[in-house]
């Protein structure tokens, strides 16, 4: 009996690990619901936090990077779900770039 509950909670730990090593970069929303309320200075900061978050994906991206040489060595579809992960946060922070800086050219900055 405590064989068998030692081995599910080896077997549950295994797995949360497994998921845990993956890489997961932040994915911004596109537009934001106060996009319209900000002043120009908070555009501006809203821009370099995008770009930042953009960066970091791409940071993600690269092999030499420990998470995706765990998920690499010991859990391929884990790596797969990453780099699937990095294209999208990648993508919405580029586009959260650009929409703030549609909004700062409406509103003249």
């Amino acid at each position: 009996m405590i064989r068998m509950v030692m081995r599910k909670i080896s077997i549950f730990l295994t797995l949360f690990l497994f998921s845990a090593s993956c890489a997961t970069p932040t994915v911004v929303n596109v537009i934001g619901p106060n996009d319209n309320d900000l002043s120009c200075k908070e555009l501006s900061s809203e821009i370099s936090k995008a770009n930042q978050y953009a960066d970091e994906a791409q940071a993600a991206k690269k092999m030499d990077n420990p998470h995706n040489i765990g998920a690499a060595l010991f859990f391929l579809p884990g790596m797969g779900v990453t780099m699937k992960n990095v294209e999208e946060a990648s993508i919405a922070a580029k586009a959260r770039a650009l929409h703030l800086n549609k909004l700062k050219e409406k509103k003249n900055c």
